[in-house]
């Protein structure tokens, strides 16, 4: 699988981003060219090499000559990169990590994400940084985004729309709830609220041991010296073998029966809830020939001993059969499609070195019930639109 490591050595921001990737060997007049299909004008992308701690890279500036809408609602940048004629990949990770923003700043500012308007990232050249980001991830042939545990600085405070905020803004430490991250001591902003859009948006997660075939290696300059450390994001494109997962689980089983079959579905609908992977019944011919049901659990092991006291209390049974099991699955990551419905959950996997995204069923039963559309036209109809934006 091709992949891009995004080597957070300073943090990370649009700028930065796009400017790695132009390192690496994205050609400049090409990006150039892809970014005025936004239909929008009025900017011009201005490259230049500069050394870090004697570390040549790449810096862009996104020059604007003319832009008089700094504030723009979500919609109005939904609509700006839907009206283009931009790869539909390229447009649905562009409004990817404009949705994420608009999440983080939405939690910021306790409003509904309809009323969310952006004052800095909304501004045409954060536009830039973010669609020319998606574009250079395009041309750089890239299935999945991994990062390093995302810089930030720290202690200190900076400028804003909204005033003087700490360092990490408000904004940026929200989008970035739940992710990796390690607060360091410098007081600068190393992590804009675009850099870290484009992290939870598209990364699939930190590298752990995976061994990878690199083919290019690019470094994107910040705009400004840092004395501490060298002000570089890198990104590292190769190759990586996509192992299965393997793991350990318990499984537990028994026979039953003498049971009550209508109290089977709560027993599992119970089993679920208490964290257990599966639960499911088997219909079987049991001594004397008798019928029954075989109840199989299966379970991570710090949670067997709930588990195995649940069954005893909410069945007949008097014994069970509990085993230690290995697991091979294939690696599934949680994801967020943007689809006709709005913003949808869904599971992605890699099976033969492709990514394939499978929408949540409680996801489609939700939109099926609040819209009066039978569930297998919203199953169909949001698969096609998520194999349409991988294309």
């Amino acid at each position: 699988m091709r992949i891009a490591f995004l080597d957070t050595i300073a943090g990370i921001a649009g700028d930065m981003t796009m400017s790695a990737f132009i390192s690496a060997g994205v050609s400049l007049d090409e990006l150039s060219a892809e970014l005025q299909k936004l239909s929008v004008g009025g900017f011009e992308l201005v490259g230049s090499h500069v050394q870090r701690n004697a570390i040549d890279a790449v810096h862009i500036d996104v020059v604007v000559s003319r832009e008089s809408h700094h504030h723009r609602h979500l919609k109005d940048i939904y609509a700006i990169i839907d009206g283009s004629s931009l790869a539909a990949s390229v447009k649905q990770r562009s409004k990817d990590i404009f949705a994420v923003v608009a999440e983080g700043e939405a939690r910021v500012h306790n409003m509904s994400l309809d009323r969310v308007h952006f004052h800095e990232v909304g501004a045409l050249d954060s536009i830039v940084d973010i669609v020319g980001t998606a574009i250079c991830i395009e041309m750089s042939n890239v299935e999945r985004i991994y990062t390093t545990p995302v810089k930030l600085g720290s202690g200190g405070f900076g400028p804003t729309q909204h005033g003087l905020l700490p360092t990490p803004t408000p904004a940026t430490i929200e989008i970035l709830k739940g992710y990796p991250t390690v607060l360091t001591s410098i007081t600068t902003e190393l992590t804009t609220p675009t850099g870290a859009g484009i992290v939870k948006a598209l990364s699939a997660g930190v590298l752990d041991d995976e061994v990878i075939r690199v083919e290019r290696i690019g470094y994107g300059a910040g705009t400004r010296e840092l004395p501490e450390i060298p002000n570089l994001m890198r990104v590292i494109i190769g190759e990586i073998d996509v192992p299965t997962e393997i793991d350990q689980v318990v499984s537990v089983e028994t026979n039953i029966d003498d049971m009550n079959p209508q109290l089977y579905p709560y027993l599992i609908e119970k089993l679920l809830a208490l964290g257990a992977h599966d639960a499911y019944l088997i219909p079987v011919i049991m001594k004397k020939g008798r019928p029954g049901i075989l109840l199989s659990v299966m379970t991570p092991k710090e949670k067997l001993d709930p588990v195995v006291n649940l069954i005893y209390a909410q069945t007949s049974t008097i014994g069970l059969r509990i085993q230690q099991i290995g697991r091979k699955k294939l690696h599934r990551r949680e994801v967020e499609s943007l689809t006709s419905f709005g913003p949808v959950k869904a599971k992605a996997v890699i099976r033969d070195g492709k990514e394939i995204v499978y929408p949540e069923f409680e996801e489609c039963r939700r939109i099926a019930e609040e819209r009066h559309i039978p569930l297998p036209e919203v199953f169909q109809q949001i698969e096609h639109e998520i194999r349409s934006s991988k294309r």
